[in-house]
């Protein structure tokens, strides 16, 4: 069964993960930590923790399968590996200075630029995909 998952900056500068309500699952899972990162592997720690619980109860737990949506701080922070902010001012058209502070949780994005930004890169992530080696 899938299960969605958000990640959001905190306030404070931590990370939540919070998994969406389903009706066929009796629990909830939440994750949190420094970086995106250790916020996934506690999300997956608790799972873990509940599917040792269901295990000593004698109850099967459901198996779930995690998608993950981020908020744009959340998603620049995790995926900074892979881009420069000089990368990302190209392919989003918003500049490095602006997203250094989306990043680092000194401005929120607008509702339009989140979008503007979502949608520049998903269509260089089409163009990366369309692209073949000879």
């Amino acid at each position: 069964m899938k299960a969605q998952v958000t990640i959001e900056r905190g306030v404070d500068g931590s990370f939540d993960a919070t998994m969406e309500y389903l009706e066929a699952v009796p629990f909830g899972l939440l994750g949190q930590g420094k970086t995106v990162a250790e916020t996934i592997a506690d999300l997956g720690n608790s799972y873990k923790e509940i599917q040792a619980y269901y295990s000593a109860e004698g109850k099967e737990c459901p198996e779930l399968e995690f998608e993950f949506k981020y908020d744009l701080p959340s998603f620049l922070q995790y995926y900074a590996y892979a881009f420069t902010l000089a990368g990302l001012e190209r392919i989003t058209g918003v500049n490095q200075r602006q997203l250094s502070h989306y990043i680092n949780g000194i401005r929120r994005p607008s509702e339009k630029t989140v979008r503007k930004i979502e949608e520049r890169i998903k269509a260089f992530g089409r163009e990366i995909a369309a692209v073949r080696f000879v």
